[in-house]
């Protein structure tokens, strides 16, 4: 399939929508895939067709190409800087971002707020709902790849992968806000930062696992449950931490 462009290599039009594109770049990981087609050498094929959803997802970086395309400032597909890791620095960027700012939090509380009332409320308010998020979250994940790993190129079983990550992410959410919505005791410091931490883990093995959809690979899977396994660790060493509180 000899393309000039990343549109072509997709085969989309160039007013193709996001899900257009996405739906194109799915059907062909599918028909190309190594794991489909054993027999077939599409090395070179796949990574053409990964670069462009690369290039092509981004709005911004598919702005630009455009305005590349219609200047003529180059004329095959590969001579794109496409950056493949840029989404890895993105998340490691805004990783760095939000533990500073969680650090300038802890900075500015108020140090006189240790007593037992403030930390019987702190952990009732905050710890407990917190840590039954992350636990459900976190034991979740065997059941939902099992049942993707019956065939993981069926549409429905992955739609079904898909709405479980999605209902993950919402349950995150809610848990990062949960965290945010009243500062921890300083005797719980240790605490808030294990569970910082440790959905700060889940965040990036959805992440990871947000990958295996688009493109089947597998190691976005091992990583995912990875990052779930250090949650759920620094989960259990936050729940010890509160035990010790003499809870």
């Amino acid at each position: 399939m000899a393309a000039s462009n990343h549109y072509e290599t997709l085969q989309v039009d160039r007013t193709a929508t996001a899900a257009q594109i996405k739906q194109a770049y799915r059907r062909l990981v599918k028909q190309f895939h190594p794991d489909c087609n054993p027999d077939l050498p599409n090395n070179d094929l796949i990574a053409a067709i990964n670069v462009a959803y690369e290039v092509l997802s981004d709005d911004q970086r598919r702005a630009d190409y455009d305005v590349a395309l219609r200047y003529g400032q180059f004329d095959r597909p590969d001579n794109w800087n496409h950056q493949p890791y840029a989404a890895d620095r993105q998340r490691e960027q805004r990783s760095a971002t939000a533990t500073e700012q969680h650090r300038q939090q802890r900075r500015s509380r108020q140090t006189g707020r240790a007593a037992d009332e403030d930390l019987e409320q702190w952990l009732r308010r905050v710890h407990t709902p917190v840590d039954r998020v992350i636990r459900e979250i976190a034991r979740s994940l065997k059941g939902a790849v099992n049942a993707l790993a019956a065939d993981p190129y069926d549409d429905e079983l992955m739609a079904n992968f898909e709405a479980y990550l999605e209902r993950m992410t919402t349950a995150l959410d809610r848990a990062k806000a949960t965290l945010q919505s009243m500062p921890n005791p300083r005797s719980a410091a240790g605490i808030a930062a294990n569970l910082y931490y440790s959905l700060n883990h889940l965040g990036d093995g959805l992440e990871e696992l947000a990958y295996f959809p688009l493109n089947y690979d597998e190691t976005r899977l091992h990583d995912g449950q990875e990052f779930f396994r250090n949650a759920e660790g620094l989960r259990r060493e936050a729940k010890a931490a509160v035990n010790q509180l003499g809870r």
